[in-house]
């Protein structure tokens, strides 16, 4: 007989991914504020760090599909240890890094072994809690991803003031290796008396022609383009370039677009259980979002630090409806089918990201620097561009054809 009941205990399991799902955010978002160190060590310019930055998400969207397929043939514990063990071989890659080619295969790495937690967490989510739960602990888990995004803003931002960017890494690739031994001991794919069905040949039609599932997917790419565009990338430098802000209260701003994300999160997560009308709360999430972006474009450098805040919180506060997307693909497909439908939404945000953060560098080099730093107009330019893909993302949504609760 074991120790303790694991079904009494999801959330000691649900717990343990989390932390290691809070990492998966961490490097996502840490370029943002270690941006000028790389231009400035490996002598690149803003383009090239756009592609450092990128690496990290090129090859996590074309791993998701796999990663569905592995979570629902292999397990999704064994997808999340052997994952995440290449995340740990990244971040080593990056400490030692010691030209720009070598951090670029660091990124590469690293997004390579991410690539592998989210959707075989949700498939254990999915499993464990249930179907009035789901929302709630995804939100929860997108939460708590968020948090790491906020140790990548100032706390990252005042290590590397004090210690250089390679000793807090030295220091994450530890805690790394700890959360892979505690996966290994604690978490389970399913209670001992659970049945699992097995995918079947024709679900991958079922995916194919499911219209909702690829306008949902296209909108995500563009929602989560924009955020990682801002704050895993471009806001910090903008911040430094246009207000001559220091890097620690860049980081600090930056930090509150994580603290939106994470208020957000929890509560339309729970209100999509409550309600469920999923699809109102992201159309609610996009014109909000669309509706924020508009002083950057408008006046990109005569905002006051407060408006700057505020536009940061409400950032990720908007954004934070996207884990109800994936309770509305969940939704739309029997339960064997949750690890690929899963990943195949989960890859087009990163395809975004990536997107977003080179086209953002590139619209910004178009411009070029002055003095040694891009003008308000460079950052002008590429907000706007998040603007137009904002408002595209909403009207994705409206075609949406969500399923009731009657009809679940």
């Amino acid at each position: 007989m074991r120790s303790y009941d694991l079904k009494s205990n999801k959330w000691i399991i649900f717990s343990v991914l989390a932390c290691i799902y809070f990492f998966v955010y961490f490097h996502r978002t840490s370029p943002a504020v270690m941006a000028d160190e790389f231009m400035r060590e490996f002598a690149v310019s803003a383009l090239a760090v756009g592609i450092l930055s990128s690496a990290y998400f090129y090859p996590y969207a074309i791993l998701q599909i796999p990663v569905g397929v592995l979570s629902d043939l292999k397990g999704a514990k064994w997808t999340v240890m052997s994952f995440t063990s290449i995340a740990f071989f990244g971040v080593l890659t990056l400490v030692f890094a010691t030209n720009y080619e070598m951090a670029v295969f660091s990124r590469l790495l690293i997004g390579i072994g991410v690539a592998g937690v989210y959707v075989p967490t949700i498939k254990i989510i999915s499993v464990w809690f249930r179907e009035n739960e789901f929302a709630t602990a995804t939100g929860i888990l997108f939460a708590i991803g968020n948090l790491g995004a906020i140790l990548s803003a100032y706390p990252l931002a005042l290590a590397v003031e004090l210690f250089g960017w390679r000793l807090p890494f030295a220091f994450v690739a530890i805690i790394t290796l700890i959360l892979i031994f505690l996966c290994f001991k604690i978490v389970k794919d399913a209670p001992g008396d659970f049945k699992e069905e097995k995918i079947k040949r024709e679900d991958v039609y079922l995916i194919v022609g499911n219209l909702s599932l690829w306008l949902i997917a296209i909108s995500a790419m563009l929602r989560y383009g924009i955020v990682m565009g801002f704050q895993g990338l471009w806001g910090g430098p903008y911040l430094i370039d246009v207000y001559g802000l220091s890097k620690a209260t860049a980081g600090t701003i930056l930090m509150l677009v994580g603290v939106g994300t994470i208020f957000g999160a929890v509560l339309f997560g729970r209100i999509s259980d409550l309600i469920g009308f999923r699809k109102t709360i992201l159309v609610f999430g996009g014109i909000g979002s669309t509706i924020t972006l508009l002083p950057l474009v408008i006046s990109t450098s005569t905002l006051n630090v407060t408006s700057i805040c505020l536009i940061s919180f409400l950032i990720g506060f908007f954004s934070s409806t996207g884990p109800v997307a994936y309770a509305i693909v969940k939704e739309l497909f029997p339960l064997r089918m949750t690890g690929l439908s899963m990943s195949v939404l989960n890859a087009f945000p990163f395809l975004g990201a990536a997107l977003f953060q080179t086209i953002m560098g590139y619209l910004m080099d178009s411009v070029g620097k002055i003095n040694s730093v891009y003008p308000a107009e460079a950052y002008r330019l590429s907000f706007e561009f998040c603007l137009f893909a904002s408002i595209a993302s909403v009207i994705c949504v409206l075609f949406v054809k969500e399923k009731n609760r009657e009809q679940q």
